[in-house]
């Protein structure tokens, strides 16, 4: 019914709003079970107290051990969200934004759904279904976090101690039963908003179906099957008021007429897209459409779909409805006490028009729904058409109007007459107007319906006239009601005059036209005269469950009245319809009998053919739950005592008669109703026993074995040749194993058990039959071993045998793989369960114990060919078979057909390269015959074992089974059978592996060991145990303290238990351990390679072994090396290892020390020296791992596959992974746009070829070349990163080299390509600007840093334009973990040896040799710097310090330097950006000395930006050299080189100083040429400068001139003084400058460049306030004293 919501207007705009009240919840939960534990912990921002009910404390020593005897759901959601809580933090630090708003969500659910659980205040169905809400949102949350799967059954976890391993799998993939769920809508509407309306209006809400063009009209109940149609929600607005909305009379009107307004539709497509989870509420917005012609108004919401935009008109902006849509799913029940908030408001429930898909028992309705489809009537002489208006009246035989019956919608009152709404101007008005008549049924017999039509006058009166009538009766003289469908009724003449007191007067007459025609004797008067021109349609549905519209149903319950009649009525029962029929279910099954009763020779096939019609309309799903009610029936209203018989009879016929009709439709359905025909059989027979004391119990019993042969014959019938026998026999084993039950009420469990197996043993026993028929057979099979009669000891013994007979040949051909898993997991759940019966029960009888042990000693014998196929690569499958049921042996033939299980599991489960196209049919199931397999092993004991190994005929029967058993558990462990979050059946499978290894391995060692010795079959074994040791899923490290915990107590570290294993089998090796080596040593390294310490000391003798093995044999153990190298740097690149494993060959040493008494000299040596090689590339392996990891940094990888590259070349001289490592570095700088390093790293693989044509095989990226070719490759790929990294100096001299190549060669075209390339290499020299990097000096300190850098000093080659503070941020950001040290001094070993990283980073100078940069003076600049910052192994910083007292008149003088100079195992730039420092030396500069380096390191600079001034290179920017001069300029004036000049020329210091004469005379000589290019720059500067900044110019012009005036002044005196002091030393320091002048000037006298870490203060040039700075260039000093000054200096003293 459709859903209304009535609306008042005060006004012409009018705003409905229905507001849903939030409920608040209670963050505070209160326990009211007396507590012996309370812990606080805060989740979010509520504090929670988490409350333990009443427990069991066992207190054992210091430890207290809690056992809660509260439902396990509610200890699960307390571990559950204690171990949620820390994953939640870790989302907000990932920035998982959205994942962790919708845990706190789920967390915050729990937490409340807990309290309730806790509370025990609660029904049993509600606690149930809060446990499925708690369990549904458990699974969410470990799903969405990454967590294990938990497996459930009936929402508690399994303790997989109670269940085999089979029921476990199928809990997370069986199928289920899918029970229909019922969808509702909830509608809320929010808003309704119009601007032409000023009157009151209905908002009528349904569902329409657009593919059947109609309206389903319920808002709850829906099914799935609703959903997938394409529904629409339609909105019809009615309005009440005057005719027309123009009409321009004022106030309110003297008449109403209800008139059509407005439609709108929405999608349901579009709510499903939009409502993504079930509860969630959405606001939508429906536009409401007007009619353009109200002659369409009956299909507007058609033609809104369909957008026919030409028959309607769009609104306004601000026009619509706004309503609120939300989902729910489930029984109504439950959803009204999950919503209580909604539901205790006045809600409206909209029932489904008609019955819903499935109709419960006790479902009562008895709803006739009325639609008013249309009329055609005359215009009778008015000039204009009538507005027709239709009055419904419900009246009962007496006259009187029913009360309340009529409904407009749902949640409105019932009213006693409903007014329709009026089509202008129309005389064939279409009003498709739906209403609810809810009439009671026990007034429904009698009652009518009319119809009464007037016309609505549009004039100042407004009248309605009443011009005619219609009227039909609700149930018709056979007592049968108004048929579903449209119904044309005559229309009377009448006035308004006219009265209707006397109904009995037009009931007298015809409605329609059946009725006229069956009402032949008419009076030719009637008391109203027809209009044979005008008509009237309505269309009915029916909904109800108690009265019927069918005559054959009425006769049949009616019988007795027409006796004569009752075969006709029998045979039209199957023409009624199922509704019909279950409605009235009891009392049709009451008449059946009772006809049986009255006579069974007449009437008894038709009744048995009625009953079975019957039974099988209870299989339909919409009836399939008045199954209950028909069981009901039997039970306690069934008394047909004598009908067994007549069943039996009938039941035998058809099946006797199935080998010889051809139509079998008949014999078919009464074998689909076999299980309700046994239930009437068995019960018609204890009602005949209890009445007659148990007589005729040898014919019953007789009846029932002929039944049973009758069965048995039916399907021994070679079906293959009959289509419709092969449906029968299908259709009978369908219903065989429902008659279980019922034959146990009458007969013992042996006796049945044999029936059973004489049925099931009469089934053909090829396979040939047909693939449909092997499934039903089968699933009989399978029904037959889920069957109550299965789990009785007594029955399964006899059962077993054919149920696995059948299997056999199945599993043989390859057929049902599928259902034959599920077969034999239904035999392994029975047998576990009865393993735990026997265990619990103190008194357990033998018959248990010897069902138990007779299933697994049939299922063990048929386990050792099960293993054959898939391991025999010579033969395929089919045709092995073959073989073996062909073989002439008639045991050979026996076994094959007894020794399936196992061997068919390993066929269909693993396949192998050779079969692999037969593979593809069983990947499907290949996780069922896994788990069935398991489940056989894990339920195998001693015992079994021993039966199994002993019953092989030779030793070659147990290799081959050894090996396939070993395949399959290899296989097992490689394949993902079991996803990765089900650690559960992850973890039982590795303990039925290493259980059933270790029952296995004895038979190994005894049959083939010694003489017998099998390498294949030892080496299996050694590969399994090596695998299941590398198991990700027992890897325990990586687990939380708790999980680890709970694997530990349930099943150890199941790595030790097969590391013992493996050892003992090592041992037992004996004088066949060589076979195993060096081949062995690389997967035993992978176990040592497994974080476990007991594993890897487990590990330690066998090395020794191999070790001491290799010595006896080949005098070293060379090949053990190789083995182990090359397998541990595979091993350790692929992830494996960790720091702990260094320390595991420091062991050996220990070991090896041993020997010094049986062993010789030589071996223990070697053997230490050997373990300490290992040692050494294992710690740069695990150096090399950790730094190649995902988040590292570039500069980490690169040190870390730096250090591994060097370690290949020089200590393992491996050249092969030497090379390998190359590329990996030259790739890593690529990554890095390190192309000067790339180039330098690809040199070293090119100083390892030779000019040489020797062919080289193909390797890494390169191809299969010739010596020559591929370095003549490389020389151009390193010419190219050169050039891309600018340094073409460096390329020049490889230009030159291939150049030379190609000379040789004559090979003039790439000669002239190189002599080109060298060209335009010097051109980028002159032209292309370089900036000059900066070098800075790192400290590693701590035992935190990896090997190659901890305690470590290096210098870096930095970035362009990167300064000291970006390095360190940088540095900083790839070591999270260190600390910054803010001094320049050595550490002390204190912080050497401490467990944490400190790092030290300051920026040093580079120290370039004097030979290498070009001295002469038209040299240009840009060509000096590269010299100067390029192959560079010495870099040198200053410390300041003041020596004897500090001079305070002039600080200058006693300020001395500390400089410290690196010299670098390698010079910059290089492979790395990177050099380790070797050594360092430590040199102190005097105050002279140090004054003649900072005017130098000045005068540089400004030369250096004065030259790129020149050039043009800053493109106008003047303001560098505006800076420059003017601190230089201005420091002069002020201070600066004056106070130098205080320092160092007084004649007091120059007497006092006799040794520094010369250095005096060079501070001096800096001095005036720093004028002279201060000179320069001013130049330069009035040629750029801008005009506004001339003042600025000329202020240093100003100041330039005070500052050269006076250095001229001082200069003079000071020029005297040295003429003097140089003459009177010449001959005593002659010696020494000749010594430094071969020393090269030592940075310690010279000051050779610039430091990168000098003096800085609060001023220019003081020595106060001292802290290490970074300097912008580096400048070269000139180391020769300028003869032009010492020639006027002698001009000046004569």
């Amino acid at each position: 019914m459709s859903y209304v919501i009535t609306v008042s207007a005060q006004g012409s705009d009018l705003n409905v709003c229905v507001c849903v009240s939030e409920c608040v919840h209670a963050c505070l939960s209160v326990c009211m079970y007396p507590c012996v534990f309370v812990r606080p912990f805060n989740y979010f921002c509520f504090c929670f107290y988490i409350c333990f009910p009443l427990s069991n404390l066992n207190i054992s020593e210091l430890c207290e051990t809690v056992v809660p005897l509260e439902d396990p759901i509610i200890t699960e959601t307390t571990s559950t969200l204690q171990e949620w809580g820390v994953l939640w933090k870790q989302l907000y630090v990932k920035h998982k934004v959205d994942l962790f708003h919708k845990l706190r969500h789920v967390m915050n659910e729990l937490i409340d759904l807990r309290r309730q659980l806790i509370q025990g205040h609660l029904a049993q169905d509600q606690t149930r279904e809060i446990k499925r809400h708690i369990t549904v949102r458990l699974d969410w949350g470990n799903e969405h976090l990454g967590l294990d799967l938990v497996p459930r059954k009936e929402f508690e976890m399994v303790d997989q101690d109670h269940i085999s391993v089979s029921e476990l799998y199928k809990l997370r993939h069986g199928d289920g039963c899918h029970v229909p769920v019922q969808h509702h809508l909830f509608i809320n509407l929010k808003s309704f908003t119009y601007n032409t309306i000023s009157e009151d209006a209905d908002v009528f809400f349904s569902l329409y179906d657009t593919r059947d063009n109609k309206q389903i009209r319920s808002l709850h109940d829906l099914s799935s099957k609703d959903l997938k149609r394409d529904l629409y929600i339609v909105t019809h607005v009615i309005r009440t008021g005057r005719m027309l909305l123009n009409d321009s009379k004022k106030g309110l009107p003297h008449v109403q007429y209800r008139r059509p307004y407005g439609c709108a539709v929405l999608a349901m497509s579009d709510v499903f897209h939009t409502i993504t989870d079930l509860k969630e509420e959405k606001d939508f917005v429906l536009k409401v459409y007007t009619c353009n012609n109200e002659n369409e108004w009956f299909q507007i919401h058609e033609n809104i779909i369909r957008k026919s935009s030409t028959k309607y008109s769009a609104p306004s902006t601000n026009y619509g409805l706004i309503i609120s849509l939300q989902l729910l799913r489930g029984e109504l029940d439950q959803i009204r006490r999950e919503n209580q908030a909604v539901f205790s408001r006045a809600l409206a429930i909209t029932r489904k028009l008609g019955f819903p898909d499935v109709i419960m028992p006790g479902d009562t309705r008895n709803d006739l729904y009325l639609t008013l489809e249309r009329g055609d009537f005359e215009r009778g002489g008015k000039s204009v058409q009538k507005n027709i208006e239709v009055t419904v009246y419900v009246l009962y035989a007496d006259g009187d109007t029913l009360k309340d019956c009529i409904s407009l919608g749902s949640g409105e009152p019932n009213t006693s007459e409903h007014r329709s709404f009026v089509l202008y101007h129309n005389n064939s008005p279409r009003w498709s107007e739906m209403i609810k008549l809810p009439i009671p049924i026990d007034r429904f017999r009698g009652s009518h319906l009319r119809f009464e039509f007037r016309h609505c006058s549009t004039k100042d009166k407004g009248e309605k006239k009443l011009f005619g009538f219609a009227f039909t009766p609700l149930m018709r003289e056979d007592g049968t009601t108004l048929s579903d469908e449209s119904h044309e009724l005559y229309v009377y003449k009448c006035d308004e005059n006219t009265t209707f007191s006397n109904q009995g007067l037009y009931l007298s007459m015809p409605c329609c036209k059946e009725d006229f025609n069956s009402c032949p004797n008419l009076p030719s008067t009637l008391p109203f005269q027809r209009n044979p021109k005008e008509t009237f349609w309505v269309s009915t549905q029916l909904c109800s469950t108690k009265l019927t519209q069918n005559v054959d149903l009425l006769a049949l319950l009616n019988w007795k009245a027409h006796p004569d009649k009752v075969l006709d009525i029998l045979g039209q029962l199957r023409h009624i319809n199922g509704e019909e029929i279950v409605k009235f279910l009891r009392d049709v099954l009451d008449t059946l009998f009772c006809l049986l009763d009255d006579n069974t020779d007449k009437y008894g096939p038709l009744v048995f053919q009625s009953l079975v019609f019957i039974i099988n309309l209870l299989r339909d799903s919409r009836f399939y739950h008045f199954r209950p009610v028909m069981e009901a029936y039997i039970q306690n209203h069934f008394a047909g005592a004598l009908a067994y018989k007549e069943l039996i009879r009938c039941l035998k016929w058809y099946m006797d008669r199935s080998a010889e009709v051809v139509r079998q439709d008949h014999i078919q359905e009464a074998m689909r109703a076999l299980e309700y025909l046994l239930k009437f059989i068995v019960q018609s027979r204890i009602l005949y026993s209890r009445a007659t004391c148990g007589m005729e119990e040898e014919l019953f019993r007789a009846s029932i074995q002929e039944l049973f042969q009758s069965i048995r014959f039916v399907l021994s019938l070679d079906s293959r040749s009959s289509e419709t026998l092969v449906f029968t026999q299908a259709a009978l084993l369908n219903s065989f194993p429902d008659i279980f039950d019922e034959l146990l009420q009458m007969f013992t469990v042996q006796e049945v058990a044999e029936y059973v197996r004489g049925t099931l043993g009469s089934m053909p026993s090829t396979v040939d039959i047909g693939q449909s028929m092997d499934v039903v057979k089968l699933q009989s099979i399978a029904r037959t071993v889920e069957s109550r009669l299965f789990f009785f000891p007594e029955s399964r013994s006899i059962l077993l045998p054919v149920v696995l007979h059948h299997i056999h040949l199945h599993l043989r051909q390859q057929r049902e793989l599928l259902i034959c898993s599920g077969i034999l997991t239904s035999i392994f759940s029975i047998i576990n369960t009865s393993a735990m019966v026997h265990h619990i029960t103190t008194e357990s009888t033998a018959v248990e114990e010897i069902g138990v042990e007779v299933v697994l000693i049939i299922i063990i014998r048929r386990m050792k060919l099960y293993l054959t196929l898939l391991c025999c690569p010579s033969c395929p499958s089919l045709s092995l078979w073959r073989q073996l049921g062909g073989s002439a042996v008639p045991s050979a033939r026996l076994r094959s057909r007894s020794e399936t299980l196992l061997h068919y599991m390993k066929k269909i489960m693993f396949c192998n390269a050779w079969n692999l196209t037969d593979m593809e049919v069983f990947l499907p199931v290949q996780g069922e015959y896994v788990s069935t397999l398991l489940s056989l092993l894990r339920q195998m004991t001693e015992v079994h074992f021993h039966h199994l190994l002993n019953n092989f005929h030779s030793k070659e029967e147990l290799k081959e089974f050894l090996l396939k058993i070993f395949c399959v558990f290899r296989n097992l462990m490689k394949l993902t059978i079991f996803p990765r979050d089900w650690s559960v059946m992850r973890l039982l499978t590795s303990h039925v592996i290493v259980v059933t290894t270790q029952y296995l391995s004895p038979a190994l060692h005894k049959n083939f060991s010694e003489a017998d010795f099998d390498f294949k079959v030892w080496n299996s074994f050694f590969s399994l145990t090596v695998l299941y040791i590398n198991q990700p899923s027992l890897q325990l490290e990586p687990l939380t303290q708790a999980k680890r915990k709970k694997v530990l107590d349930k099943y150890g570290d199941m790595r030790v238990m097969m590391a013992y294993e493996l050892f003992s089998m090592w041992q037992k090796l004996g004088e066949n351990k060589p076979h195993f080596i060096p081949g062995m040593m690389g997967p035993f390294l992978g176990v040592t390679l497994v974080p476990q310490s007991e594993v890897r000391n487990i590990m330690i003798p066998i090395f020794h072994d191999m070790m001491d093995w290799e010595q006896r044999q080949n005098g070293n153990f060379k090949l053990v090396e190789a083995e182990l190298m090359d397998k541990l740097e595979s091993m350790v690149s692929d992830g494996k290892g960790d720091g702990n494993h260094r320390e595991l060959f420091g062991l050996l040493l220990f070991v090896c020390s041993l020997l010094e008494k049986i062993e010789q000299e030589t071996w223990r040596e070697t053997g230490i020296s050997f373990v300490t090689s290992v040692t050494r590339l294992m710690e740069r392996l695990l150096d090399y791992r950790e730094c190649m990891k995902g988040d590292e940094m570039e500069n980490k990888k690169i040190g870390g596959s730096s250090n591994l590259m060097n370690f290949y070349k020089s200590e393992m001289n491996k050249e092969e992974m030497y090379i390998r490592y190359i590329h990996k570095l030259c790739d890593l700088h690529l990554q890095a746009e390190d192309y000067t390093e790339s180039a330098f790293t690809l040199l070293l693989y090119w100083e390892l070829l030779h000019w040489e044509d020797r062919p080289l095989r193909e390797f890494l990226h390169y191809p299969t070349q010739s010596e020559w070719q591929r370095k003549e490759g490389l020389s151009r790929k390193v010419l190219h990163y050169f050039n891309k990294g600018k340094c073409w100096e460096y390329g020049i001299s490889l230009c030159r080299e291939l150049a030379f190549q190609y000379e040789t060669l004559y090979d003039y075209q790439s000669l002239s390509w190189i002599r080109k390339m060298e060209a335009a290499y010097y051109d980028n020299i002159i032209e292309q600007q370089r900036i000059e990097p900066e070098f800075f000096r790192m400290g590693f300190y701590g035992r935190k840093f990896p090997f190659f850098l901890r305690n470590k000093e290096f210098v870096c080659r930095g970035y362009d334009y990167e300064r000291l503070e970006d390095f360190q941020q940088r540095m900083l950001g790839e070591f999270p973990q260190a600390i910054a040290m803010q001094h320049p001094n050595q550490p002390d070993d204190a912080l050497l040896q401490s467990d944490a990283q400190y790092l030290q980073i300051y920026a040093v100078t580079p120290v370039s040799d004097i030979t290498d940069v070009p001295q002469l003076e038209r040299v240009p600049e840009r060509i000096k710097s590269f010299y100067r910052i390029n192959n560079v192994t010495r870099f040198h910083y200053d410390r300041p310090f003041h020596k004897g007292p500090k001079d305070r008149e002039n600080e200058f003088r006693s300020l001395w330097i500390e400089r410290t100079t690196l010299i670098l195992s390698r010079p910059l730039p290089g492979i790395s950006r990177w050099a380790e420092v070797e050594r360092r030396e430590l040199v102190e500069v005097s105050p002279l000395e140090n004054a003649i380096y900072v005017v130098e390191n000045k005068t540089q600079e400004l030369r250096t930006l004065i030259s790129q001034y020149q050039h043009r290179q800053h493109h106008g920017n003047i303001n560098p050299l505006s800076m420059l001069l003017n601190g230089v300029i201005d420091a002069a004036v002020n201070g600066g080189i004056a106070r130098y000049q205080e320092a160092f020329f007084d004649k007091e210091y120059i007497n006092s100083q006799p040794e520094d004469t010369e250095r005096i005379a060079q501070l001096n000589d800096l001095m005036q040429e720093q004028v002279h290019i201060l000179g320069v720059g001013l130049a330069v500067h009035e040629k750029l400068v801008h005009p506004e900044m001339r003042p600025l110019h000329k202020k240093l012009i100003d100041q330039f001139h005070m500052m050269r005036a006076g250095l001229h002044q001082v200069s003079g005196s000071t020029c005297c003084s040295v003429c003097v002091c140089v003459c009177a030393c010449q001959c005593k320091y002659s010696e020494q400058s000749l010594y430094v002048a071969q020393q090269g000037l030592p940075a310690g006298y010279t000051g050779v460049n610039s430091p990168r870490g000098i003096l800085t203060t609060h001023s220019h040039m003081s020595p106060e306030s001292v802290r290490l700075i970074h300097r912008h260039r580096s400048v070269s000093h000139r180391f020769h004293l300028r003869k032009r000054c010492y020639s006027n200096l002698n001009v000046t003293t004569f």
